[in-house]
């Protein structure tokens, strides 16, 4: 059923909502949205994708034309998963069905450096930066900045892909030539000395309803995401700017749904903002068990318009990704009593995402272990020994 103004749509439970995008977000996202009653049909090129396995797929590929129009016929209101989605199909389904994200804030964050002026715009602080057009130029700004610095992709890359940290000068020629095969701009940003990374995750409706979750405090082992910590081991009013810049990055930018924001904390207390995603996030998988109301649901009520859940935090939380060398040792031990969960007094609840091969460095789960005190959970994650394979 939908409700219908001039200015935006109510979806209500009982409505289909089209994922472009079959993983684990999308996956995520119709469990939530179908315990509220909404319908799911996806669009993915792998056959049985993790979110088709919960609800309907259309096999076939991101750019299929026809394919996006199929969904589009399927659907009273189509989002996305994840940003790498053909921004022209979004923009396609724009003018033949109801996109309430759009394409623009796709087309924006696709693109490192059209992301980085649109945080400017909106009047948020991030990492100094240079589009470099040659190794010339990149020397020239790898000079300014100082080493070590980062070039990386303009687009595409994720989990430390389509990136080089240049050490020393002598990098130079062949750090610009292997990632300028890539056929794109390339942007050479300044090393932050950080003393954490951070994220929020901020949610909005088409009405203007703004809703913020706590910070996690991120670990991350060789560029891919290992712990989401919350609360954040950081004191209260770094807390409070950081969800601040996310509600203020949402509204500059007219968001409709999740924006996950990444942040660099300095030693001296300041925030650079390093990314954004459009979308669910790895780090606020934490919210399943530990707010009043989860990303995943969350996002679903902001993209149908309904009123955005309470985002209190219910009790500290560590998320772990499980990776393909720790199922194994995961699903061998839930099959016996936890000693070390009930000795930590912790409860950690198991997400898998259904993927078919358990593939090395690649994401297969999470585990959200709850806990009195975020250092339980951490002391739980080192005693299980999961997570040293």
């Amino acid at each position: 059923m939908m409700i219908e103004d001039k200015q935006h749509r109510t979806l209500l439970p009982g409505s289909t909502i089209g994922v472009l995008g079959g993983g684990q977000l999308g996956r995520m996202m119709a469990l939530a949205g179908s315990a509220m009653g909404y319908r799911f049909v996806a669009l993915d090129p792998t056959p049985d994708a993790p979110c088709g396995q919960v609800a309907d797929q259309i096999v076939a590929a991101y750019n299929d034309r026809e394919a996006a129009r199929e969904l589009a016929r399927r659907s009273d209101v189509i989002t996305y998963e994840f940003e790498n989605v053909d921004a022209d199909v979004a923009a396609m389904l724009m003018s033949e069905s109801y996109v309430p994200q759009g394409s623009e804030l796709l087309y924006t964050t696709q693109h490192r450096l059209r992301e980085k002026r649109a945080i400017e715009a909106a009047g948020v602080r991030v990492a100094p930066y240079s589009e470099v057009r040659s190794s010339e130029e990149l020397r020239a700004a790898a000079e300014k900045f100082g080493l070590p610095c980062v070039l990386k992709t303009a687009m595409g890359g994720y989990d430390g892909k389509g990136q080089w940290v240049i050490r020393s000068f002598d990098e130079i020629e062949e750090a610009y030539e292997t990632l300028s095969r890539a056929g794109v701009e390339l942007v050479l940003e300044q090393f932050i000395k950080f003393d954490k990374e951070l994220s929020v995750i901020a949610a909005r409706s088409p009405q203007g309803e703004i809703k913020a979750f706590p910070a996690a405090e991120n670990i991350h082992v060789e560029n891919i995401l290992h712990l989401s910590i919350v609360p954040a081991r950081i004191a209260e009013s770094v807390q409070k700017e950081a969800e601040e810049l996310a509600v203020k990055i949402a509204e500059g930018l007219g968001v409709v749904g999740l924006i996950a924001v990444e942040l660099f904390l300095t030693a001296d207390g300041e925030l650079f903002v390093n990314e954004l995603a459009p979308r669910p996030h790895n780090s606020g998988h934490y919210t399943m068990e530990a707010c009043r109301t989860s990303q995943f649901e969350q996002h679903v009520r902001a993209v149908c318009n309904l009123p955005l859940g309470d985002t209190e935090l219910l009790t500290p939380v560590v998320m772990v990704n499980v990776l393909g060398q720790h199922v194994e040792p995961l699903l061998a031990r839930m099959a016996k009593h936890d000693e070390a969960a009930a000795r930590l007094n912790v409860a950690p609840k198991v997400h898998l995402y259904g993927k078919k091969d358990s593939v090395f460095k690649r994401k297969m789960g999470h585990v959200n272990v709850l806990a009195g005190h975020v250092q339980q959970a951490l002391d739980w994650i080192e005693e299980t020994t999961i997570w040293k394979v």
